[in-house]
């Protein structure tokens, strides 16, 4: 449905008006200038056809680069990986705990006994102690263990968020840059045919059948293209850059769409059961959900600091001493000694920290529960809205590719048109904006569909790599 870009009626004419030149060529008057010319050209050659020798990448390539590249995908994998370890920290308050414990010190002073005279004293203490503590009863570490493992949910359901915005975010950067190229082609064609039509302009004025207004209104035609080009161009580095972002390097070449691609159907195709699942299936909905259950947790570990606790202990040792400073006989001790107890402890009063901590547990809960309303809420808008862009943006194309076709078979009527005197020259330009913009616009709404269809998945949590493939087979991954 693109417009055809070779040389038609309206060119032949063209050509037909145009005089040919006296000289035969440049190189036949001036080889050594035609030869200047040729070599920049032929030192570039083999660069040229390496870059077209280049494979052009495709949507999944660039998938697999950036799920290696990107920052924050990447942070979102250690971020998931912290989180699994809470789960081990947790349990181990509740696992038995082993301490070997080993002193070593030394006394030297000075000591006077009945009345006599001081005397220098030198003790030496050594000991060591091997020590076990099994939790018996901990409702504290109990609640903990519980919520470390909702925490954990709720981490692997941000990571989660984590894949699915790198599948939107890499497929929004790839098909901005196709459309920005896309963009400044059409923008470029532009230019060409205003070219032309002032060439033409010029030729019949100067023939006595066209009017110098005919001139300046394609020399003004020609003008603003070429500053349409230009932001064009500006709009593709930007677009370029955003994708650099992603990877942290530039791409060379990427696989454009090709032109008989058919868009993918969306099933079911009613509205409301995408927007049911979004609410109850949503990542964001999981995340709200997880949280709420971390809150609730919460709750539980603050209540249950009130709680006794029991632990039972078992210690073994070896103490030893040389004798002692306020003693005047030097008599060394050493024994080894073992103990096996129960330690009970019971929180009686903690200055009112724990209803505090309590009444704040509550206070995050009944956030949480509004926050999971909220992301419900979300949820729905965001599905209705991209099912209303996969629609819509089907209908636009379909819409945009016979306006193509139809602006088409209008500007080569209004170009024969003007050539036999039935057209004026704005008519013609008319007729030539109308075609790219056409052109233009259907290539954007393509897109534009794509990546709604990716949204609407997104809002039901089912988006992956399946839907990246769908829209990769649609590349021109065959051409160099």
């Amino acid at each position: 449905m693109k417009p055809n870009n070779s040389p038609g009626e309206y060119e032949d004419a063209l050509r037909r008006l145009t005089p040919r030149p006296k000289s035969s060529s440049i190189s036949e008057h001036h080889p050594a200038r035609s030869r200047s010319c040729v070599r920049p050209w032929l030192a570039g050659l083999p660069l040229l056809l390496a870059a077209f020798g280049t494979p052009a990448g495709d949507l999944m390539e660039v998938y697999r680069q950036a799920q290696s590249r990107d920052p924050i995908y990447r942070g979102a994998v250690y971020a998931l990986q912290a989180a699994r370890e809470r789960v081990p920290q947790a349990r181990a308050a509740l696992l038995p705990a082993v301490n070997l414990v080993g002193a070593a010190s030394r006394q030297a002073g000075q000591a006077a006994f009945n009345e006599l005279a001081p005397v220098a004293r030198d003790v030496h203490n050594r000991s060591w102690n091997l020590q076990l503590t099994q939790p018996l009863w901990r409702a504290t570490a109990s609640a903990a263990l519980d919520q470390a493992g909702q925490q954990e949910l709720l981490a692997e359901a941000q990571f989660r968020q984590a894949e699915q915005e790198l599948i939107l975010r890499t497929a929004q950067a790839y098909l901005d840059v196709l459309v920005a190229q896309e963009a400044e082609h059409v923008a470029q064609l532009q230019t060409g045919a205003m070219e032309q039509q002032r060439s033409l302009a010029r030729r019949t004025f100067e023939g006595g059948t066209g009017t110098v207004t005919d001139v300046h209104e394609a020399q003004s035609r020609l003008d603003l293209s070429r500053a349409q080009a230009v932001v064009a161009s500006n709009e593709l580095q930007n677009k370029l850059a955003e994708l650099t972002r992603i990877l942290g390097a530039s791409h060379a070449r990427l696989a454009g769409l090709r032109a008989d691609s058919v868009l993918p159907r969306i099933q079911p195709e009613s509205a409301q059961p995408w927007l049911d699942s979004a609410r109850e299936q949503s990542i964001q909905v999981r995340i709200a959900q997880a949280t709420l259950e971390v809150a609730d947790r919460e709750i539980a570990k603050s209540q249950a600091a009130h709680s006794p606790t029991l632990d039972m202990t078992a210690a073994y040792g070896s103490n030893f001493t040389s004798g002692s400073i306020t003693s005047p006989a030097d008599i060394s001790v050493r024994s080894r000694s073992s103990q096996v107890g129960m330690s009970l402890t019971i929180p009686l009063y903690a200055g009112g920290g724990v209803q505090a901590r309590v009444r704040e547990a509550l206070a995050l809960k009944g956030k949480a529960e509004e926050d999971l309303e909220a992301a419900r809420r979300q949820a729905a808008a965001q599905a209705r809205q991209a099912f209303a862009g996969v629609v819509n943006g089907a209908a636009q194309v379909q819409a945009l590719g016979s306006a193509i076709v139809s602006s088409k078979s209008s500007l080569d009527a209004n170009k024969v048109g003007y050539l036999v005197g039935t057209r004026i020259n704005m008519e013609v330009l008319n007729a030539e904006q109308q075609l790219y913009a056409a052109q233009r616009d259907w290539y954007k709404a393509r897109a534009e569909t794509l990546i709604q269809g990716l949204r609407l998945k997104a809002a039901n949590a089912t988006l992956g790599e399946a839907d990246l493939n769908v829209i990769n087979d649609m590349l021109e991954t065959g051409q160099p």
